[in-house]
């Protein structure tokens, strides 16, 4: 669905959390688009978010029905569902943070409603959106084996959902866009340690194409690291989301000559990936494209995060 009148799509934030105001700020500053409101349940919170960034508020997002072409959902995924499936049904486009809901049937639901009303349904994998990950994709061909370590300080927030739909997910989006096949076994062991979920995960995942990947996630470190490295048939590329930057190497086999090695570092655009991502949602809003992540890479994300929640037993 194009917004009428050819004019900048508007634009309100659900949520006016850690994730909500970040969205605030950026779509506040992004051209092309108008920020019309923050939402919350929170009255204060609300106001609060939306005087930062020079906007209006709300306490309910059905009260600006025929006032916004699109929302951002940056609320619990518990609600992620409730939220957004009467918007979508009313044509409202959505860009829900990820896991785009509790359930892959949840997902099917807003997919559904997205498909029957036109709507853009974006899921909010950011990391999709790192630069470094743009560039090391498309060198990525027929992998065999990917290592992944995603592990951070305990956040304080996101704890209605285990490590592996807050933090592990995102790398299972990035790994089953890399790879392009089926999962065929998983085995995951998760350790609650400051919560009653799984604040730290390891998984070992086999496709039918033969890759593994193991994964390990945690929410519990002092350490930040945020990289994926890829090995493929005479190729290594290393990827490190924090810094944004991409090592890739080649091993060169002349005829009857000693095999080299070639590669280094690569050039990485700098950019913030919520900024990107956000703007390519109002792009798609305003073109009626489909986003980059949209709603069924969502749910494919979500489906495998499952597999691994089943396979640690927490599920």
């Amino acid at each position: 669905m194009t917004v009428s009148g050819g004019g900048s799509p508007r634009v309100a934030v659900v949520g006016a959390g850690h994730f909500g105001r970040h969205h605030a700020r950026v779509l506040a500053a992004l051209s092309g688009v108008d920020l019309t409101a923050v939402v919350d349940i929170d009255p204060a919170r609300a106001k609060a978010t939306a005087e930062a960034v020079g906007t209006g508020f709300a306490c309910d997002v059905m009260s600006l029905d025929g006032q916004v072409d699109a929302v951002t959902l940056a609320v619990p995924t518990a609600v992620h569902h409730a939220v957004a499936l009467p918007l979508l049904e009313r044509g409202i486009s959505v860009l829900v943070e990820k896991p785009i809901a509790r359930s892959v049937a949840e997902a099917d639901e807003l997919i559904a409603a997205a498909a029957a009303s036109g709507a853009v349904l974006a899921v909010g994998h950011a990391e999709r959106f790192n630069p470094a990950v743009a560039v090391a994709l498309p060198l990525v061909r027929s992998p065999r084996f990917i290592e992944v370590h995603r592990i951070g300080a305990f956040p304080g927030r996101s704890l209605d959902i285990d490590v592996v739909f807050d933090l592990m997910i995102h790398d299972l989006d990035i790994i089953l866009t890399a790879v392009g096949s089926d999962v065929v076994s998983v085995e995951a062991v998760g350790v609650p340690v400051l919560t009653d979920r799984a604040d730290i995960a390891n998984a070992r995942l086999r496709f039918e194409t033969g890759c593994i990947a193991n994964l390990t996630a945690s929410r519990i470190s002092r350490e930040q690291i945020r990289k994926l490295r890829f090995f493929q048939q005479d190729a290594y590329i290393s990827v490190d989301c924090a810094e944004q930057e991409v090592e890739a190497w080649r091993v060169t086999r002349g005829s009857g000559s000693v095999p080299t090695i070639e590669g280094g570092k690569l050039d990485v655009p700098r950019g913030e990936p919520l900024a990107l991502e956000l703007a390519d949602f109002v792009a798609a809003v305003s073109g009626g494209r489909r986003p980059l992540v949209d709603g069924v890479a969502g749910r494919r994300a979500l489906a495998l995060a499952e597999r691994v929640a089943q396979a640690m037993g927490t599920a």
